[in-house]
């Protein structure tokens, strides 16, 4: 399983414990050793071949570690398998947003085409986002014309500014309602026409957002699975 610096990740736990059930190791992308197309790794004192990756690398977040310096570079080609391409990112991102439009996909701008257009008047229900971000970094929540005008107009266009979603408490705890965001995951096989429901994962929360650093000293939250009653 590949990650930048793996061991000082917030969601460690779920390595070592991904580790303990499927013998899949955490690594950094700094340890892996690339020798004529090959990969390899250290483990227990011993050069071990790499043959799949399980990656969870997002290029832009090399930008936090600027003494961060891998020995192969991963846009090259290797002899490996790759369950989620590095590439995969920026083909489903929230880069896609602004181009969609349906009633279940919140409206989403690029901020660049505020340069043109007037703010939207009600921006406390718009949350502002950096286009190539994940686990809420960046996210401004609570949006103020200030925020906006701090940004640079050259970098507006890595920017989206995006309606709210209203989560809604409906999971009942000893203490503060649970918020709960659905994620449904699929796998496809080479051999087939589509992809095939897997599982799903339930995210729940108390903080302002879903996610771990929102949800520091809270208890009830995390990731759980949905058991949905299939009625015959």
């Amino acid at each position: 399983m590949l990650e930048i610096k793996p061991h000082e990740q917030k969601t460690r736990i779920d390595f070592y414990a991904t580790r303990a059930m499927l013998g899949i190791e955490p690594v950094c992308v700094s340890e892996v050793i690339e020798e004529n197309g090959l990969l390899y790794y250290w483990h227990n004192g011993e050069k071990t071949r790499i043959k799949r990756i399980y990656n969870r690398v997002i290029a832009e977040d090399f930008s936090r570690y600027p003494d961060l310096h891998p020995q192969f570079d991963m846009t090259q080609a290797a002899d490996v398998e790759w369950i989620g391409h590095p590439n995969w990112f920026f083909r489903i991102s929230k880069y896609t947003m602004p181009l969609l439009d349906h009633p279940y996909i919140p409206k989403s701008q690029f901020l660049s085409d505020f340069d043109e257009l007037p703010l939207p008047q009600d921006l406390e229900n718009y949350v502002l986002k950096p286009l190539f971000s994940f686990a809420g970094s960046g996210v401004l929540i609570n949006v103020s014309p200030a925020d906006i005008a701090a940004i640079p107009t050259a970098e507006r266009k890595q920017y989206l500014l995006q309606r709210k979603v209203a989560y809604h408490p409906v999971i009942e705890s000893p203490n503060i309602p649970v918020k709960v965001e659905l994620r449904m995951m699929y796998v496809w096989h080479d051999d087939e026409a589509r992809p095939r429901l897997l599982t799903n994962l339930g995210r729940m929360s108390k903080g302002a957002m879903i996610g771990v650093r929102y949800n520091v000293n809270n208890d009830w939250v995390g990731g759980s699975m949905g058991i949905i009653e299939q009625i015959q």
